[in-house]
């Protein structure tokens, strides 16, 4: 049986990962979601979209129109969620840099994230900087998951050495 760990405590204006639900929950998101890459803005969006999951700081998804023209790349590999279904992958191409793999979609997600069809989401390390609000972004520790760690989100999270069994 799975070891979890104790939950942070919850200060003013702040709220615990570990009261996200299973299976996770789709939410919009109407505060300004930013994400700069080798100098320039690649992503600026009010219409963005948050998957909420237990134990994982939220991932953030913005819509394919509010991305800069030219700044993504599909690549051939690809992923399951088996909440979410197929993702495609993306490299993030700058000006005079490129990060591979930092970015996903699902195309045709399943019925319950339809509204994040095509929608894209971002690794926060290899960015130069990810905003939530007037928030910066933390990336969520490891490589495998994308979640964005702002000061309103307490852990412990899921990702770091030992979270595995989570």
């Amino acid at each position: 049986m799975a070891s979890y760990p104790n939950p942070l405590p919850v200060g003013p204006g702040q709220e615990s990962v570990w009261d996200y639900p299973r299976p996770p929950r789709l939410e919009s998101v109407p505060e300004r979601l930013r994400i700069v890459f080798d100098g320039m803005t690649i992503a600026d969006t009010t219409r963005g979209w948050r998957v909420l999951e237990t134990s994982h700081p939220p991932t953030y998804y913005i819509p394919p129109e509010d991305i800069a023209p030219g700044s993504l790349a599909r690549i051939a590999s690809g992923s399951f969620c088996e909440w979410k279904g197929r993702a495609i992958h993306f490299d993030v191409v700058g000006p005079t840099r490129r990060a591979p793999q930092a970015a996903w979609a699902y195309p045709t997600p399943t019925p319950d994230f339809a509204p994040i069809a095509n929608h894209v989401a971002f690794y926060a390390a290899p960015m130069e900087s990810c905003h939530v609000g007037d928030d910066l972004v933390t990336p969520q520790p490891g490589g495998f998951y994308g979640g964005w760690i702002t000061p309103r989100i307490v852990g412990p999270f899921k990702g770091g050495p030992g979270s595995q069994g989570w």
